[in-house]
């Protein structure tokens, strides 16, 4: 059998060339299989921790059909059930117009239309004329739905599948690589969303590889040019860089600028970053970066400049009550930029920082979706700001982030073209692409990538 007729369906064969089919992006008949087999069977990032602090707090979630509340149960514990009233199948919690989900605080949830009533156990306390029914309605059958929770590094998860793998099975090893950062401390800096027209897989993949940032980000060449690589482990993968021996670091987010001048270099990256991306960076690093030439002399090598930057804003932080977990060089290398957590979750971490990516279909049109950004930091206690779901047209999103935009959309279209024969990632910068689509394939039994000749 030759390759170019070999699906790939072992992470061994993602390190060889490999093709993917048109139709896992633009196919109707692929997006409702994917409704039926991937996104009732996965476990999905619904929401943070901290947007239900208190009993009875809520939000709800979408996913293609199916609508899911999750709360903050009068234990503390979180709860989920399925958003939908088991009388005649009334969403119990509307969507408000322009918004991204519902949220609030409720006691019990009331049917909009004929009144029924769920406590904050999915438990029904009350049906109008209830005698009607003969003794029929058992509290078995009036019971909203329950769907599996749980929560890690400050997210809610739910899963639609009751006799899928837990959510520790399905992490795999990301928490043991991401729980040193802490990512349950930081907060949201701000998050925006908006529904785009490409299919979420584009949208996803806009951004879980590295090969692209010389060509559609060409600002930054002035930094540095490290190559970038990614892995596979299991159903997930990660990106980083390759970094210069004594700046590990760099493989993940902390980056340092190259040149003749790092001091300089560094600065001018962490301003230009701060102005026209808005992410991968907070203001205590962009000023530890500023005074780097005022306080190193010009010829420091720039592990130095490195080193000294983040001791000057790790610092500079701990002084107004931001603490910095400690992770060690080799593990932060091993980490590299960003997780992307299979199916549709990206999380871009550091010690200080962290910027996370999301798409979902929008419906069960393939040319859509409903993608999301959203930065987050550590702030002192108390001074988090509150943020809301932003609806954030195209053109108003960060510089940086409108690039990856204009790529999303015309990839779209491109695909459809008749005379696109099907992807070329490359496997060792873009190995991410193929992961995807290689666990997406197992779960619908179609599409799979196939090795070149």
């Amino acid at each position: 059998m030759s390759r170019s007729d070999r699906i790939v369906d072992t992470a061994e064969q993602l390190e060889a060339p490999f093709t993917i089919s048109p139709e896992a992006y633009v196919s109707r008949d692929h997006a409702r299989m994917e409704r039926d087999r991937l996104w009732r069977k996965a476990w999905l990032q619904a929401g943070r921790e901290e947007d239900i602090p208190e009993a009875g707090d809520f939000v709800t979630y979408d996913i293609g059909d199916d609508s899911i509340i999750v709360l903050r149960a009068d234990d503390g514990t979180i709860r989920a059930f399925h958003n939908v009233c088991t009388h005649r199948g009334r969403r119990l919690v509307d969507t408000p117009q322009g918004k991204r989900n519902a949220s609030g605080n409720r006691r019990n949830f009331i049917c909009g239309f004929h009144g029924w009533t769920f406590d904050r156990e999915g438990q029904c306390t009350f049906v109008q004329h209830q005698d009607d029914w003969q003794g029929a309605l058992t509290p078995e059958r009036t019971a909203l739905g329950k769907v599996r929770c749980g929560n890690w590094g400050g997210w809610l998860w739910i899963s639609l599948d009751p006799d899928g793998p837990s959510l520790e099975e399905w992490l795999g090893p990301i928490p043991e690589m991401l729980d040193p950062f802490g990512l349950q401390n930081m907060r949201c800096r701000w998050r925006k969303w908006i529904v785009f027209d490409c299919n979420w897989k584009v949208a996803l993949e806009a951004f879980n590889e590295t090969y692209h940032v010389q060509t559609t980000h060409p600002e930054f060449n002035q930094f540095g040019q490290f190559r970038g690589w990614a892995r596979n482990h299991g159903l997930h993968t990660n990106i980083g860089y390759e970094a210069p021996k004594g700046q590990e670091q760099d493989q993940a987010k902390l980056r340092l600028g190259s040149g003749e001048d790092p001091r300089q270099s560094t600065a001018d990256m962490q301003v230009f970053t701060w102005v026209n991306a808005n992410t991968n960076t907070t203001r205590t690093l962009v000023d530890a970066a500023l005074r780097l030439k005022d306080e190193l002399p010009e010829d420091t090598p720039a592990p130095e400049v490195s080193a000294h930057w983040l001791k000057s804003a790790r610092e500079a932080d701990a002084r107004r009550g931001v603490v910095w977990p400690v992770v060690q060089p080799a593990h932060v290398a091993k980490s590299g930029t960003a997780w992307q957590v299979f199916p549709n979750f990206q999380i871009g971490h550091a010690v200080n920082n962290m910027l996370c990516y999301a798409a979902r279909p929008f419906g069960d049109d393939p040319d859509k979706c409903i993608f999301e950004a959203a930065v987050y930091e550590l702030y002192p206690e108390g001074e988090a700001p509150q943020t809301e779901w932003e609806y954030t047209a195209a053109e108003d999103w960060p510089p940086v982030l409108q690039q990856d935009f204009a790529n999303m959309r015309a990839v779209q279209q491109g695909m459809k073209n008749i005379g696109f024969r099907g992807t070329l990632p490359n496997p060792y910068m873009e190995r991410a692409i193929g992961s995807l689509h290689m666990n997406l394939a197992r779960f619908i039994g179609s599409a799979f990538p196939r090795n070149l000749d």
